[in-house]
């Protein structure tokens, strides 16, 4: 997971993505990780950040899927203090890949529907299935994102700060139970502080 301030990201290692995750970020070469947020179309992808436009994304309106196509690890992206990693069993892999294909619309032709170059190089803004509101916001659907891979955060997550530090408690449970080591079958998600 990775934390931008108020706004949190999912990431994953390229050959963890599985296919239909992989195929978001077809056009950027050399991906070795894909991170995927979500947020208010108007306030994103427009990038009008006036007051009624921040108001306005507290009712339910479009939704649209951050990618960031990455060829370094998101600790030297986004700084590693910003990463937290977390080991992910082949059936939670499965799970938070098939959220995160659902999560983005697709056209007549099979193909995700993009709405335009993202903030970052190597990104692109996506059309969300998911609407944004104030009750399902990018905090709450990477926490989404992340109980799709059977990690057990509470049911309630609005703000970072409180996504980031289950995310720790997590990582530290699991370093502590030696899951954090590859050749015991996991796999390594990234979320905001994900690493």
């Amino acid at each position: 997971m990775v934390v931008r301030d108020w706004h949190t990201d999912v990431c994953l290692r390229s050959e963890d993505a599985g296919p239909a995750v992989r195929s978001l970020a077809s056009g950027f070469e050399d991906v070795r990780y894909l991170c995927l947020g979500f947020g208010d179309r108007s306030y994103v992808v427009r990038r009008n950040h006036g007051m009624v436009t921040m108001l306005l994304a507290l009712v339910p309106g479009r939704g649209v899927v951050v990618l960031t196509a990455l060829r370094a690890p998101p600790a030297e992206a986004f700084g590693a203090g910003n990463v937290v990693g977390l080991a992910v069993g082949q059936a939670g892999l499965e799970g938070l890949q098939t959220h995160l294909r659902d999560a983005v619309q697709r056209g007549a032709d099979g193909k995700p529907i993009s709405l335009g170059a993202g903030p970052y190089e190597g990104g692109a803004y996506l059309s969300a299935t998911a609407a944004y509101s104030l009750f399902y916001t990018c905090n709450t659907w990477t926490a989404d994102a992340l109980r799709h891979a059977g990690l057990p955060l509470a049911p309630v997550a609005v703000f970072s700060d409180d996504i980031m530090m289950q995310v720790r408690r997590i990582a530290a449970e699991q370093r502590d139970a030696g899951l954090d080591q590859p050749e015991r079958g996991y796999r390594s998600a990234h979320a905001g502080n994900l690493q």
